[in-house]
């Protein structure tokens, strides 16, 4: 089954899953485009025999394939490029191209209230939400500004972003004027509620600069140790106890405790030999 891809991703691709196929600007058409230069019924696709053969259905412009204005029941085959006024397409067929394939879309809108309710849309490149036929996502919601928001890719990261719109942009019931998306949102925009699908992404956490901060001890920047003070070895003085110099007055004796000793002795026996003397005298 073939399909179409728009060149510069404005939306999802379109499956050729009909036996005729209309493209114009009406929006009545199975693919609507309001780009310059394409009419109301500008083409048709129709499928016969397992081929599609496409036919330009009279404009002034003309339908183009590979650059080559065609008339009526053009084979289309994979990897032709088909361009009607200012839009160009692409056909494409996913079994010859599993390289694209892999490639495919992974960010999808599901409507879980409102018109097309149950409908998935594949995001590609800048996708705009609105009523005017204009916007890639259009709805007939009354209660949507002309251009409401816009739905753009940043590498694997969904934004929206409101376009100043009158109702104003509902991000998990959060009015927000821009938003990071992750799956399993829900974005309501007037009376019409999305779920967005898709891959789990991680963003980069935005630090608060007023927040205070704990550090960790081990992240705390060393400091020197401060030498301790080398205790006095035996012997040596102590620099903060010195002894205040002797003075000029009566010199010390330096006697040695041995010497001392003896001397006490001696004194205590010559004071018994006088007591026994004075004893003795009085006898007598």
């Amino acid at each position: 089954m073939l399909r179409i891809h728009f060149t510069d991703n404005r939306q999802s691709p379109v499956w050729l899953a009909d036996e005729r196929f209309t493209l114009g600007s009406d929006r009545s058409n199975r693919l609507v485009a309001s780009d310059t230069g394409v009419a109301p019924f500008h083409a048709e696709l129709l499928l016969e025999n397992r081929f599609y053969y496409l036919t330009d259905l009279g404009t002034p412009g003309g339908t183009y394939v590979n650059d080559e204005k065609i008339g009526e029941r053009y084979q289309i085959r994979s990897g032709d490029r088909v361009r009607l006024g200012a839009l160009e397409l692409e056909i494409v067929d996913p079994a010859k191209v599993g390289a694209k394939v892999a490639a495919a879309p992974r960010w999808l809108l599901q409507v879980v209230k409102g018109e097309n309710q149950g409908h998935k849309y594949h995001i590609t490149g800048s996708m705009t939400f609105g009523r005017s036929v204009k916007c890639e996502l259009c709805f007939a919601d009354a209660e949507l500004s002309r251009r409401h928001a816009e739905f753009y890719l940043k590498g694997d990261v969904l934004e929206v972003k409101d376009l100043a719109s009158a109702n104003g942009l509902l991000v998990n019931r959060q009015k927000v004027s821009t938003a990071v998306l992750q799956p399993g949102d829900q974005i309501q925009l007037g009376s019409t509620t999305l779920l967005v699908i898709g891959p789990k992404v991680s963003t980069p956490e935005i630090v608060d600069e007023d927040a205070t901060v704990f550090v960790r001890a081990a992240d705390l920047p060393a400091t020197a140790a401060q030498p301790k003070p080398a205790r006095p070895r035996p012997g040596t003085p102590n620099p903060l106890h010195t002894p205040a110099p002797a003075t000029a007055s009566a010199p010390a004796l330096d006697i040695p405790r041995k010497s001392g000793r003896r001397l006490v002795l001696l004194l205590g026996m010559l004071g018994l030999a006088i007591v026994a003397g004075l004893v003795a005298q009085q006898l007598i």
